[in-house]
């Protein structure tokens, strides 16, 4: 576990650790050992993950000052937000309804997103097929930098969303050159429900992903309902799943994949439900948690602020670059580039 400050925004999520406040410092004791302190003045927000303490005087400034204190559960499920009676987070959310009925800030956000996306997709298949070559893998990337290129030309949602969809077309007909073992098979990508093991399995870490993701959002002040690519319906976390598309490939594909790969999930770990439906056994859902966790915890530089981050914060770190936009305090949104 770890503690970072990025984008203004001091992360603790040292299991144990003290927060309080030294005149105008924030001060942080693990084990009664003072460890980090940060100016005040420099923090914007404070999240929290899992047992983290706080002192009531530094919650009171932070309230006094409409500096948020977010609070996440140990697995980074949303709880809740200190909001003071200056917090900007009406502001945030009104550009955010705002840009989502411009069709051109709809167009640019969405395509970035996409941009990301295909990205992400390209360098898991072009990852793979650097190690175990297959024509299938060398298409499928010529193909998807194709439409990648073909992004820059579009202005309109449907025609990005058309692009989108391709994409996933295309990379989902090469995923069965990615793995290297001969069960279980994978056919094609199928939900509602999953038709096979690995269907099975990519469905309930997207599942993790997307509320990893919705957590990130309500942790700066975001609608996580309110979405970009994904049209907006009842009970969807649009937005959420938008931001999900820049960790699909990069991150669950590729946690799922290597988890069959390496025998680690077999088809002893899933079950088939009268009707053709499959997923993961007790045992299964253990084994993939279990990974799930280790991947959140490992590092990653982050491409743009050239720091080391756990893989766990990349979404709350791409939804304040995204809040950041909306407050137009840069100009372009910046998708996660995996490498």
């Amino acid at each position: 576990m770890t503690t970072r400050t990025l984008l203004n925004t001091l992360y603790v999520q040292t299991q144990g650790s003290y927060l309080h406040l030294d005149h105008d410092t924030v001060v942080l004791d693990v084990e009664r050992t003072q460890t980090a302190q940060v100016p005040l003045h420099h923090l914007r927000s404070i999240c929290l993950f899992g047992n983290v303490l706080v002192s009531p005087f530094l919650l009171d400034r932070c309230a006094l000052d409409g500096r948020a204190v977010v609070w996440f559960n140990r697995h980074g499920r949303f709880r809740g937000r200190l909001a003071g009676p200056t917090s900007g987070n009406v502001l945030l959310r009104q550009a955010q309804y705002t840009a989502a009925t411009d069709p051109v800030a709809t167009a640019n956000l969405a395509r970035w997103m996409v941009k990301a996306k295909i990205q992400a997709s390209t360098f898991v298949l072009s990852r793979v097929n650097r190690d175990y070559p297959d024509a299938r893998l060398s298409r499928a990337s010529e193909r998807l930098r194709l439409l990648g290129r073909r992004l820059d030309e579009q202005g309109d949602i449907n025609a990005i969303r058309g692009i989108e969809g391709g994409a996933a077309k295309l990379y989902f007909e090469a995923f069965p050159a990615l793995l290297r073992v001969g069960e279980p098979a994978f056919v094609a990508r199928t939900r509602r429900p999953p038709r096979d093991p690995v269907n099975a399995a990519l469905s309930f870490t997207y599942a993790l992903l997307a509320q990893a993701c919705a957590s990130a959002l309500e942790g700066v002040g975001l609608d996580p309902q309110v979405g970009f690519l994904h049209a907006v319906r009842p009970g969807r976390p649009s937005l959420a799943l938008d931001l999900m598309e820049e960790f699909r490939a990069g991150f669950a594909d590729r946690l799922v994949l290597s988890l069959l790969n390496r025998q680690q999930l077999k088809v002893k770990h899933f079950d088939e439900r009268p009707g053709g439906a499959v997923f993961l056994t007790e045992e299964g859902r253990k084994t993939l948690l279990a990974a799930y966790e280790r991947r959140l915890r490992e590092e990653t530089k982050h491409p743009v602020f050239k720091e080391t981050v756990p893989i766990g914060l990349l979404p709350h770190i791409q939804a304040r670059i995204l809040a950041r936009f909306l407050r137009n305090d840069i100009e372009k949104y910046v998708g996660y580039a995996w490498r």
